[in-house]
């Protein structure tokens, strides 16, 4: 029983492996991994010019574009200490992609680094690149991470500018269309890659990138300018309206000053009359002022004791009573002293 049982295990071993292959897998697995194999390998000569790049995983694959190109099979993966002899798009290179570059694009292709602008510290660019490392000139991105930012290229963008600026839109067109927002990338910069393509060597490229920039900086400097000319319409015409409140501040001072040399004041701040108008204004016991005919009227009507006025003849006869009674003497007893 025992050599059955061995036989049996034997038998059963032997039929374990048969159906597994040299490398320890089933031959399912081996069937499907060879098909995408196969797939891979057919996916990646549907592009006509030859991609790589050096994938640091500093992205989210979700977002990332590179990835996404790997999935597709139009991009290769390539390893830190590996070199490119196409045209290497680096932040690390010294001078600019240009037209006359055609020929090594079309015979090598061109590469990218994948990593975060953030993080380029941590890129190790002396163990990868090549002989024709490339900056790229002024462009503005159209990805949805970094829309309308200048430089800030993502890597389906920066290998569609390399092949764009050397004149093959073509290339550039077939590679952003797999992205939703791909074309807007050459819509938004349309007019800058014209002119970097009228370019021959990285010298004018570099020019045109110049006098691009200068031109942006001009138009800024003419927008900010024309929003304080229309915020000064608004308002009105500033100098004059400076020029006519100083003229009337001034005027306003030096007659209060004026003013204020003529009028003087007593210790409770009550304004005292200068000597001309105390001469010629005089007030009455109520405060009233006299005019000069009710002077004269004052003086000339006369006001008994009970308040009464003194007609002329009554004052005469008053008068005569006066001297009467001056005249008239008294003794002790009352009597009229003759």
């Amino acid at each position: 029983m025992a050599k059955g049982k061995n036989k049996t295990k034997e038998g059963s071993s032997t039929r374990g492996n048969h159906s597994r292959g040299s490398n320890g897998h089933h031959s399912k697995q081996n069937h499907k991994s060879a098909e995408f194999k196969h797939h891979q390998t057919h996916t990646s000569n549907k592009f006509p010019a030859k991609l790589a790049m050096w994938d640091f995983d500093h992205c989210d694959p979700k977002r990332c574009s590179g990835k996404k190109l790997e999935r597709l099979g139009i991009i290769t993966s390539l390893r830190v200490g590996q070199k490119f002899q196409g045209i290497v798009v680096s932040p690390n290179g010294k001078s600019v992609v240009c037209p006359d570059d055609l020929a090594i694009v079309e015979e090598f292709g061109a590469s990218v680094v994948e990593c975060s602008w953030a993080r380029l510290d941590e890129v190790p660019f002396h163990k990868i690149g090549g002989k024709h490392e490339r900056l790229l000139p002024y462009l503005v991105a159209a990805n949805q991470v970094n829309y309308g930012r200048p430089w800030r290229l993502n890597c389906v963008e920066a290998l569609a500018a390399c092949f764009a600026i050397v004149g093959r839109m073509d290339w550039a067109t077939q590679l952003l269309e797999n992205f939703s927002w791909g074309l807007s990338f050459l819509k938004i910069n349309a007019e800058l890659l014209e002119l970097y393509q009228k370019c021959t060597d990285s010298e004018s490229v570099k020019k045109a990138e110049e006098a691009w920039l200068e031109k942006l900086e001009q138009e800024t400097q003419e927008r900010k300018q024309q929003s304080l000319d229309e915020d000064l319409w608004m308002m009105g015409n500033v100098n004059r309206m400076n020029k006519l409140g100083l003229d009337d501040s001034d005027e306003e001072d030096e007659d209060e000053e004026e003013e204020d040399d003529n009028v003087k004041y007593d210790a409770l701040g009550n304004i005292i009359e200068s000597e001309e108008t105390q001469e010629h204004v005089r007030y009455d016991s109520l405060g009233n002022v006299i005019e000069e005919e009710d002077e004269q009227e004052e003086r000339e009507v006369r006001y008994d004791s009970l308040g009464n006025v003194i007609e002329e003849e009554e004052e005469e006869e008053e008068e005569e009573e006066e001297e009467e009674e001056e005249e008239v003497r008294y003794d002790s007893l009352g009597n009229i002293i003759e």
